[in-house]
């Protein structure tokens, strides 16, 4: 069964985020796209803050290598309450953060790590509920970009069950740019919690893969083993008419 609150990472801007990455550069061209160059320049004279996530509340931390930066969310807009003590807390669906997202200062890749604490959504999960929550943040990458091939899989790091998805795939509104999506899920005591990234390059997803984790205090060396990830079939060739 799909689980309701999955289809909220669409919503929470799993899409949004990835199509606000710039176009990568080709092949031939040797400098940084105009957005990143643009960014490192407004980064000018400010301290850049590392790829780090730490989420104690479920019970996990990662680190991306000095290549990347974290990328601070917009300000959530500011909604008026006649009665602000009268707001509902956060439950359900409300509950997935967006706990990390970040950029490569060189190529157009980008990393997103949604967070959900079991104690704010009301229940817990079980392994088997693992693959309906991956589906669900692949759902939101699948409404901004055309998804070619793609392959899952499922492993574990120490005792935590792992899905896994990758798929090879271009913007809408770009065809001509290749990206990989590779998206890994795992379950915690205290919450879920998901890694996805939008990578322009062989070394990004490399980068993606190999960066260490620390699950409720068991150290692994990647996120994902070279030996767990998912193979994606090539594209059938199209039949001359």
């Amino acid at each position: 069964m799909r689980l309701s609150f999955a289809a909220s990472c669409a919503v929470l801007g799993c899409a949004t985020l990835f199509g606000q990455a710039p176009a990568p550069s080709t092949p031939s061209s040797t400098s940084a796209p105009a957005a990143a160059q643009k960014a490192m320049r407004e980064a000018k004279g400010a301290p850049a803050q590392p790829a780090h996530v730490q989420r104690d509340d479920v019970g996990f931390s990662s680190s991306l290598p000095s290549s990347w930066q974290f990328v601070a969310a917009p300000p959530a807009p500011k909604v008026a309450l006649p009665y602000p003590e009268a707001a509902p807390p956060r439950k359900g669906d409300a509950c997935i953060d967006v706990a990390m997202t970040a950029r490569n200062n060189i190529s157009a890749s980008v990393v997103v790590v949604l967070a959900l604490p079991f104690n704010c959504y009301g229940q817990s999960m079980a392994a088997s509920d693992l693959e309906s929550f991956g589906l669900g943040a692949a759902a939101g990458l699948k409404q901004s970009f055309s998804i070619v091939s793609q392959a899952q899989g499922n492993y574990s790091l120490g005792g935590h069950p792992v899905w896994i998805e990758r798929a090879d795939g271009t913007a809408k509104d770009r065809p001509e740019n290749p990206y990989t999506f590779e998206i890994a899920c795992t379950l915690l005591a205290k919450g879920a919690a998901c890694w996805m990234t939008m990578a322009a390059d062989a070394r990004s997803l490399r980068d993606f893969e190999q960066q260490p984790v620390i699950l409720e205090g068991e150290k692994f060396d990647a996120l994902v083993p070279a030996a767990d990830a998912p193979v994606v079939p090539a594209p059938e060739a199209k039949k001359p008419s």
